[in-house]
């Protein structure tokens, strides 16, 4: 790779940290919205007139459809034409949109100003990490990879916390502390980090192709969250999984097509990447719906406040940078599968523990905490460590590729996760109908976790990998 200026003198320090906290402040930005916006969500419902689930859940899906579908494409984009101006243009877009979702006054108006965030953060996601690779020397970008990425899991951990701070005063709180930072990150980014760009980048990126993956990602996530409406024989509905299956059909065509596909099919044919893309769709299906309904569980079921609930959630997110520091551990000596199943394994039996105990009464301690810590756990040993394998195989010219790709599966994952907790949990109309909803999504989730630990040994790499090797994936624990 060649790139467009040279990263600073060998002596400049400072300035490698500054830039280093500026990219990381925008990755962990970006991941923090994401566990934000999940404690806000009824406070949301409530102000727009009692809004049914199926229809707030555009607010997490829409984000995810746009960043899956845009993640590949922009990253592409700004090695051709300048990761700096890509960074940039993807902050201003977060940042502007976030006070566009604050000044929302309707439901789908906050859906399109969401949309709008996806894409910053589409952009600038990449381009951060290929401008952090760029200013650091080789023999010190894996302690620099590991504090950016590291940044996700301190999100998850203050995510709910914050939130439920935030919500305190109002859910537009929520989207009104990205401005202040994202400004102060804007200006830093201009005066301080150095330009980039990868000259050997000369295709265009499929932008049509990412159009047709997120409305198939779309169309199927609106066939899930309005099928108990509709109907799951209703035109609509079959209508809707029709377009999604046509998409996902012409997606394939145009990968196998497009000299710059979204995902290359030469990729998918190495095993431990396939199976490791395989394994997060499954993983993050179950993390995202289990991310929603704790929340939910605890504000609609128990009554409590968004602080409260997040306080509530916050020891599991707390697991995960701990375990991720014993998953690399392992990985010098146990193959990564293994310790990924362990850890979907683990994720499975938490969620069983809390299906077991959680009632009407609400006693956390007993109930809901046991379960939470021990899927943290789990989470910590299965997120990085999928990441980490899904690239260990391929070329170091596809490295940052193979990452990109996983994170989009994360992104898919996150989007069936939700719909099918709106369409289990539907609209219960009494304690005993939200516990038996309740009861099969926690179920559900376990059996996608178990469904995980199942493919994730087929994802070990040929070759060993060390503690050492960077994970460059950003907001691990998103």
């Amino acid at each position: 790779m060649t790139v467009e200026s040279q990263p600073p003198a060998a002596g400049d320090d400072v300035r490698r940290g500054a830039v280093l906290a500026i990219l990381s402040l925008a990755a962990f930005m970006a991941s923090l919205d994401l566990f934000i916006v999940n404690v806000a969500f009824d406070d949301i419902g409530r102000d727009f007139g009692g809004t049914p689930l199926s229809d707030l859940s555009w607010i997490l899906n829409g984000y995810a459809i746009v960043f899956a579908a845009l993640l590949i494409p922009l990253g592409r984009l700004a090695d051709r034409y300048g990761r700096k101006a890509g960074f940039l243009v993807g902050l201003g877009v977060f940042t502007a949109a976030s006070l566009a979702c604050a000044l929302c006054t309707g439901l789908w108006p906050l859906v399109v100003a969401r949309l709008l965030q996806a894409a910053g953060a589409a952009a600038l996601t990449p381009a951060s990490l290929g401008l952090l690779l760029t200013v650091f020397p080789p023999e010190r970008r894996v302690g620099a990879v590991r504090v950016w990425a590291a940044t996700g899991a301190m999100a998850a951990a203050a995510g709910p916390v914050v939130g439920g701070l935030l919500v305190q005063a109002s859910w537009r709180w929520v989207f009104v502390v990205n401005v202040p930072v994202g400004v102060l990150a804007l200006v830093a980014a201009w005066r301080l980090v150095p330009g980039s760009r990868d000259t050997s980048v000369s295709r265009a990126p499929d932008l049509l192709g990412a159009v047709v993956a997120a409305v198939a990602f779309g169309s199927l996530s609106l066939g899930l969250v309005k099928g108990e409406a509709w109907g799951w024989a209703a035109a609509g509905t079959l209508g809707a999984f029709a377009v999604a299956a046509a998409a996902l059909a012409w997606s394939w065509v145009r990968a196998n097509r497009h000299p710059s596909p979204i995902v290359e099919p030469a990729l998918l044919r190495v095993r431990p990447f396939a199976w490791a893309n395989l394994t997060a769709i499954l993983f993050n299906t179950a993390f995202a719906a289990n991310l929603l309904a704790s929340v939910l569980w605890m504000q609609q079921v128990w009554g409590w406040s968004a602080l409260r609930s997040g306080l509530g959630f916050a020891p599991g997110p707390l697991m995960v940078p701990v375990f991720a520091a014993v998953s690399q551990r392992f990985a010098a000596r146990v193959p990564l599968g293994r310790v990924a199943a362990l850890g979907c394994l683990l994720f499975a039996a938490g969620l069983g523990l809390v299906t077991a105990s959680a009632s009407a009464e609400p006693h956390y301690a007993t109930q809901l905490l046991p379960g939470l810590l021990i899927a943290g756990a789990g989470v910590g040993l299965a997120l990085p460590t999928i990441l980490s394998a899904a690239s260990a195989d391929l070329p170091p010219s596809r490295t940052a590729t193979g990452s990109a790709v996983v994170n989009m599966s994360r992104q898919v994952g996150a989007v069936l996760g939700v719909s099918l907790l709106v369409a289990v949990l539907g609209t219960p109309a009494s304690y005993g109908e939200a516990h038996t909803a309740f009861v099969r999504a926690w179920l559900i989730c376990a059996v996608f976790s178990v469904l995980a630990a199942a493919a994730a040994p087929r994802m070990s790499p040929r070759r060993p990998t060390t503690a050492t090797e960077p994970v460059p994936a950003p907001a691990a624990a998103a």
